[in-house]
């Protein structure tokens, strides 16, 4: 907390006064608290220079007082960029156990993390806060509107108030929005007014929503400032039985097979295809455990363990930032030691063709889920379906055999092939009930569960496929139809699944290389950049490769395709970690250049093959 914005809060309210009434006035209600913990204040407030017992009386009194209008911006992080920002929430007992007891125990989805952000807190407690005949007026992150995540919260805010109206002012950068944020940030924003009355126990909520023309922020402001309320053309909505306010679909997803489900996972039941699966592992410090060299990344981890194992020994402060956070404390509080383990460093796969060594260490990796019964160990093969979440989910699907990384916006999901035992013995990961459903509808029982496995990744390959069940596809797991030909959708799923994880192996493409004359004595500037209409990639300022297909381009995971993902993973940043940047900054792309070129001939070669099969499919 801090006492500056207390003083300019104060000193706005006075002068805004005096400007409207001609005269000034004292405020004398303005409490200086931590908002979150209202009912529990007493001896939480600053000292306020010897105020605090005026203070004290102002927050009783406001707790004593009905409510009604509730106004604000509350922070959001939830949402951030990357885990390594390290800005992880702190924590509101109070607050959250009735997010729990509401949001979370409503919701359908898998992880419910995000519904402890800031901004949903505040509006729990403006809820609980809001006297009868009241209004909650927010400015916040958008997600809630038409995130998976925040069914249950949708659906209990539809029950806690009798009117909502949403003001969608886009903005939502890694969903693709072009247009500008009113905050300048990369996540969309909205405004929300919510009404309680009386008699709201006698008629079902109304939803009235609006999305402000993609724009400028400068010209969404404009329209906010110069639009009055009741100019503003709202649609009345009306939600469907899970929930979504807007986007709504109408197709038959719901009748088709489960890819994956919480109650399979937990042993309640087999209706799925799958039976586990897994998020990807989310390290919490990417910067820290990953690394394209392995020797780069144990000199790293050297230093990593050396400066835990020195604060745990001494408790001093040692003024480097390993990306501390409540659970590596908490090792330390608890007085287990560590040690540079070489026999953790592992392969894996970061982003899309693009493997990287993982220091894996429970202790110094957030979060593994249900990976370690996936890929128990380098020595145990596996073959996995890596789904994304959210808005890319329709056509980010890869086959791998190496643990995946969580990823950006949404997350992502593992489907394996088998699972592991802790002593090592292999199951089959598809359900007998799965194998059930494929033999008697195609009246086949020679079907097997790889077939099954095949077939399933054939279909999420599927153009068609993504492009009915795209709004399905970004809130909920996958459901599975069943297609005339199973044998053939086995025989292209099994084609695909190869190429792909022997991405290493295939036939490089015959890209010409073009290589300018240079001095010796200097390192050529690194540029990996494509020119898709030409189809060319610069390398450097030297080297140039031409003759990419047209069709290469086409083959997209997510938000760019294949070959856009290795040169965006190539390019040389300036690490956002301090201590990185000062102690281990020595990536150079022209370390890997040549080891670059031949990935991106390869992975030239699976883009084509790759969209060939699909063509097959589309016929």
């Amino acid at each position: 907390m801090a006492i500056l914005p207390y003083y300019i809060a104060n000193l706005n309210i006075e002068y805004t006064y005096k400007q409207k009434m001609g005269e000034y006035q004292e405020f004398k209600n303005l409490c200086f608290v931590d908002t979150l913990e209202h009912t529990s204040f007493e001896g939480k407030q600053l000292d306020l220079f010897a105020t605090s017992v005026e203070n004290t009386e102002r927050i009783k009194q406001q707790n004593e007082t009905d409510v009604s209008v509730i106004m604000g911006n509350p922070p959001y992080n939830a949402k951030q960029e990357n885990f390594n920002d390290n800005n992880a929430n702190r924590a509101y007992p109070e607050v959250d156990k009735h997010i729990k007891g509401t949001y979370i125990k409503r919701g359908t989805a898998q992880n419910q993390i995000v519904l402890y952000d800031m901004y949903v807190r505040f509006m729990r407690w403006a809820s609980d806060r809001l006297s009868q005949n009241g209004i909650v007026a927010l400015i916040t992150n958008s997600s809630f509107i038409d995130s998976k995540t925040f069914d249950g919260f949708r659906k209990v805010v539809s029950d806690e108030f009798s009117e909502i109206y949403i003001i969608d002012l886009g903005g939502n950068i890694r969903a693709g929005d072009k247009s500008g944020s009113v905050f300048g940030v990369k996540v969309g924003t909205a405004i929300s007014l919510m009404i309680k009355k009386p008699e709201k126990t006698k008629v079902p909520c109304r939803i009235f929503y609006t999305k402000v023309a993609e724009d400028s922020a400068e010209a969404k402001l404009n329209f906010l400032a110069k639009t009055p309320f009741d100019k503003i053309s709202f649609e009345h909505i009306n939600p469907d039985e899970k929930s979504n306010w807007i986007n709504l679909s109408d197709n038959d997803f719901d009748c088709l097979i489960p890819v994956i489900s919480k109650d399979v996972k937990s042993g309640q039941g087999e209706h799925a295809i799958f039976k586990l699966f897994s998020s990807g592992i989310k390290t919490q410090r990417d910067e820290w455990v990953y690394d394209l060299s392995k020797s780069e990344l144990e000199n790293r981890m050297k230093f990593f363990v050396d400066v835990y194992e020195r604060k745990r020994r001494t408790s001093e402060e040692l003024g480097f930032d390993i990306k501390w956070d409540s659970e590596l404390n908490n090792y330390l509080k608890r007085g287990i030691s560590k040690k540079f383990d070489e026999g953790v460093i592992i392969t894996s796969i970061y982003r899309p063709f693009i493997k990287k060594y993982l220091y894996l260490d429970k202790h110094f990796n957030g979060r593994t889920y249900q990976l370690p019964q996936i890929f128990p160990n380098t020595n145990i093969e596996n073959k996995a379906i890596w789904i994304k979440s959210g808005v890319d989910a329709a056509d980010f699907c890869i086959g791998i055999k190496y643990i995946p990384d969580v990823l950006t916006n949404g997350g992502s999901q593992c489907l394996p092939l088998y699972r592991y035992e802790k002593d090592g013995n292999r199951i089959d990961n598809i359900t007998d009930w799965g194998l059930t459903q494929f033999q008697t509808h195609y009246k086949d029982s020679t079907i097997t569960k790889l077939d099954i496995f095949h077939y399933t990744y054939a279909v999420l390959h599927n153009p068609a496929y993504r492009t009915k069940y795209e709004l399905n596809l970004k809130r909920e797991f996958p459901r599975i139809p069943f297609y005339d030909h199973f044998q053939q959708w086995v025989n292209w799923g099994k084609q695909l699944m190869d190429l792909h994880i022997n991405y290493e192996t295939v036939e490089p493409y015959p890209l010409k290389r073009i290589d300018l004359p240079f001095t010796k004595n200097r390192t050529p500037k690194a540029k990996l950049k494509a020119d898709t209409a030409n189809g060319t990639i610069t390398l450097d300022d030297v080297t140039t490769l031409e003759g990419v297909p047209k069709i290469a381009w086409e083959y997209h995971l997510g938000n760019r395709c294949a070959l856009l993902w290795i040169l965006d993973q190539y390019k040389e940043k300036k690490p956002k970690d301090p201590t990185i940047a000062e102690k281990f900054n020595t990536y150079r792309f022209a370390d890997y250049k040549e080891q670059v070129i031949d990935l991106l001939q390869r992975v030239c070669t699976v883009s084509v093959e790759t969209m060939q099969i699909i063509q097959q499919i589309e016929l």
